[in-house]
């Protein structure tokens, strides 16, 4: 290293929330070296969702493996790391507690800083590996178990100001999906069927009226459902293509109006669009069309390949977490429930 070379700064990133097993190395926030991801998909297709025992079980097995393959591929030595980031919550417990102590063994082990990360942070800073995050910004992650607007006034502050009051958008998709008999995880071919059918249904937008930014989507698979059954019931055979339309235009629709408004309510420079279900293509749609209304506003999408769940985006969140000071003894724990402040 020459007199005026920077040290690169190296965060070793534990993510095991929920059915994947992933390890990164990441330097300076903002470049990914490895990013190991060893999914669980196959073992819950059967099940028609994620098992938290067997997710446990995969995890132990999968991490040791994914941390020697992410060091390896990111062609680093534990001495060259600045510090150790893991995902505490919110999450399964028993698959979160894998990677909290993967993560403090080799923190106590190499005398290096503990970052514990939440979850939807790591989400939100996915969008950091397509481009700078400017502030105050809002986020809108949209996830399996998560649907919420977060405010941030500057770096490494979090606040919530609306969330669903009932079912993630996420696991919306996958219960209708369960009811159309498609395979576990039913997103993706949901999207793809929504763009070969018409929203002919006109199934509820809730919460369209109400002055808050909160979301619900119980009412929607309710209705979704009862027509389904209905329709079976007297012989009727329904377009499936129109039913995946009709369904995911509803939460578009709802998605999109709440952003809109909690645009009008705070000056941002930026929105961000983030979690496992920012990769739906109409959603991404309906957020481009609505940011064009806003002249001094940008929206910044993660990057595609990082909306699932993976240690990279936990990385970028707890290397901004550690340069604000923050770390935790080897008494950190798993919280399932961890939750933002609300503002």
């Amino acid at each position: 290293m020459g007199n005026g070379e920077k040290k690169r700064e190296l965060i070793l990133a534990f993510e095991s929330s929920c059915d994947e097993t992933s390890v990164a190395v990441i330097e300076d926030g903002n470049k990914i070296l490895s990013n190991v991801v060893a999914t669980q998909v196959k073992s819950h297709k059967r099940f028609g969702g994620v098992v938290p025992e067997v997710a446990s079980r995969h995890h132990i097995e999968q991490v040791t493996l994914c941390l020697a393959d992410a060091m390896e591929e990111a062609k680093v030595t534990y001495n060259d790391l600045s510090a150790v980031a893991v995902t505490y919550g919110p999450g399964l417990v028993g698959a979160l507690l894998v990677g909290v102590a993967s993560a403090k063994v080799v923190a106590y082990a190499h005398n290096l800083p503990l970052i514990p990360v939440n979850h939807m942070a790591g989400h939100i800073y996915a969008a950091r590996f397509k481009s700078e995050i400017k502030f105050p910004a809002i986020a809108l992650l949209v996830s399996g178990g998560h649907t919420e607007l977060v405010y941030m006034a500057r770096e490494n502050s979090y606040q919530i100001i609306g969330e669903t009051r009932d079912d993630a958008a996420g696991e919306a998709y996958d219960k209708i999906g369960r009811v159309l008999g498609l395979k576990y995880p039913a997103g993706k071919n949901i999207d793809e069927m929504a763009h070969e059918g018409a929203d002919t249904f006109a199934f509820p937008r809730a919460m369209m009226k109400e002055e808050n930014f909160d979301f619900s989507f119980s009412g929607l698979k309710s209705a979704f459902i009862n027509t389904v059954h209905h329709a079976e019931q007297v012989n009727e055979k329904l377009n499936v293509n129109d039913l995946a339309a009709s369904f995911q235009q509803s939460v578009v629709d709802v998605l999109v109006y709440k952003t809109e408004r909690a645009l009008n309510d705070f000056s941002v420079k930026q929105l961000i669009l983030a979690g496992g279900v920012a990769a739906n293509q109409g959603l991404r749609d309906g957020l481009d069309e609505l940011i064009g209304k806003y002249s001094g506003i940008e929206l910044l999408k993660a990057p595609l390949n990082l909306c699932g769940d993976n240690a990279a985006m936990i990385g970028a969140a707890g290397f901004v977490a550690w340069k604000n000071g923050e770390s935790a003894d080897l008494s950190l724990n798993a919280d399932p429930s961890l939750e933002f402040e609300w503002i």
